[in-house]
């Protein structure tokens, strides 16, 4: 009977890490300085282009999912917006 010594296996990746919403708005703030330098190619340019598109569309649906739970809670008399903000909006 031959026992064989287990290969080197590498560990098997976990679920990726959610990135936290601020983690996702510095990433995104740092592509913007990127592409506003231009000191970077064509191609890596539109790599980060599409990159910052993907993180410009979670934020804003991470914004919204606060704003509705916010809402929520305005509703149910929990709080009230502060006079003279300018993302209160008119009540319906």
């Amino acid at each position: 009977m031959s026992s064989k010594a287990p290969q080197n296996v590498p560990p098997q990746p976990g679920p990726p890490e959610v990135e936290s919403f601020d983690q996702r708005l510095e990433r995104l703030e740092k592509i913007v300085t990127e592409l506003e330098q231009g000191r970077i190619g064509l191609e890596q340019a539109l790599e980060r282009y599409q990159e910052g598109v993907g993180l410009l569309r979670s934020c804003r649906s991470t914004l919204d999912g606060f704003r509705k739970r916010v809402e929520e809670l305005a509703e149910s008399g929990a709080l009230q917006p502060l006079a003279g903000d300018p993302d209160a909006g008119p009540r319906s």
